[in-house]
């Protein structure tokens, strides 16, 4: 079976709300993320109060993350950013190079976004099965990011039906495997899941996947097995206040997450079992030839004791053993001489 050439693999760095409610922060994630090497730099906007409830609690890594015991609202408000910063943050990162990109949470944060004039948009795994929501992101010509953590099969496609039904191309649409625990244990990944919604959904734009795992290794494997977007949480320091730091990468190790998964894209070529171009000077280095084991004299035969196989592979391939033992030398040969 053949292979296309592996596509080019976009890597988001996720600032998301690692900037402490503090926009020049957030400048700072976005130097990293381009001096990364990333593709895509990502926030999250909301209204902590069109978020949530009061009294919503906290998740239990948010608990042991923040060291509280808190509502969502109140973690949330810490974290919020006035939405005109966004357009600050969005011209920064064009002047760096980087795409800007956000999740939004509320119906209000994917109008602001809109009004940005983005061109794509992240579905975060908690709206997977907001109905309101997604239909308000439909309303718009967006490339989606679905991420789909916490989701059976069956969500996933309610999902994908609901975006459709409202307008969405299906080819507009990448679905990102997740798993959503900050961080992620390593044996809840399930990569191969990512396959599955590749194979089942066949007509999207491509499957991703957003890491929340500790280290590097894992958005590596996901590239070698096809994800076409990988996405990662990083920050200026785990040891910052906030929810998201402790399972974020920091900026060298982003780095080199980005560096790894080019190189991994890179080497996966197009599936045809041929010499490639670096190897082959070293063929004749590496392989070897029929030579005289000791000096033989011209007409005397040629046998298993007089001949040897040896480098360099320039010479008569040893493949061609059987058709050489047994027929007359056609003149002197001295040891180690090339037949």
């Amino acid at each position: 079976m053949l292979y296309q050439p592996a596509p080019y693999v976009r890597v988001i760095a996720e600032a998301g709300v690692n900037h402490n409610g503090n926009v020049s922060l957030a400048i700072e994630l976005i130097d990293a993320a381009a001096e990364s090497g990333a593709d895509i730099v990502k926030f999250q906007t909301f209204k902590t109060s069109s978020l949530t409830t009061e009294n919503a609690p906290m998740a239990k890594y948010q608990e042991i993350n923040t060291q509280t015991q808190n509502t969502q609202q109140a973690m949330l408000q810490k974290l919020e950013l006035p939405l005109d910063d966004f357009y600050t943050l969005a011209q920064h990162a064009k002047e760096k190079g980087i795409q800007f990109l956000s999740t939004p949470f509320d119906l209000e944060s994917i109008s602001f976004l809109q009004k940005m004039k983005l061109n794509t948009v992240k579905i975060g795994s908690g709206e997977i099965t907001n109905l309101p929501y997604l239909r308000r992101i439909a309303e718009f010509k967006w490339d989606i990011f679905l991420s789909t953590g916490m989701s059976s099969l069956d969500e996933v496609q309610n999902a994908l039906n609901a975006l459709i039904k409202s307008g969405v191309k299906e080819s507009s649409i990448t679905l990102f495997h997740c798993t959503t625990e900050y961080p992620a244990p390593v044996q809840d990944v399930n990569l191969r899941a990512m396959l599955t919604l590749k194979d089942k959904f066949s007509n999207i734009a491509g499957i991703g996947y957003s890491d929340h795992t500790k280290g590097i290794t894992i958005p590596i494997a996901a590239a070698s097995l096809g994800a076409t977007v990988i996405e990662k949480h990083f920050t200026l320091d785990k040891k910052m206040d906030g929810p998201d730091h402790k399972a974020s990468l920091e900026p060298h190790e982003l780095k080199q997450m980005v560096q790894a998964i080019r190189d991994v894209s890179s080497s996966l070529g197009n599936g045809i079992k041929e010499p490639a171009p670096s190897e082959i000077p070293n063929r004749t280095v590496a392989r070897k030839s029929i030579v005289a084991a000791r000096d033989i004299l011209a007409g005397e035969l040629l046998t298993e004791e007089n001949l040897t196989t040896k480098r360099p592979g320039n010479g008569i391939s040893p493949m061609c053993w059987d058709d050489i033992i047994g027929t007359a030398a056609p003149r002197n040969f001295k040891k180690d001489e090339l037949l």
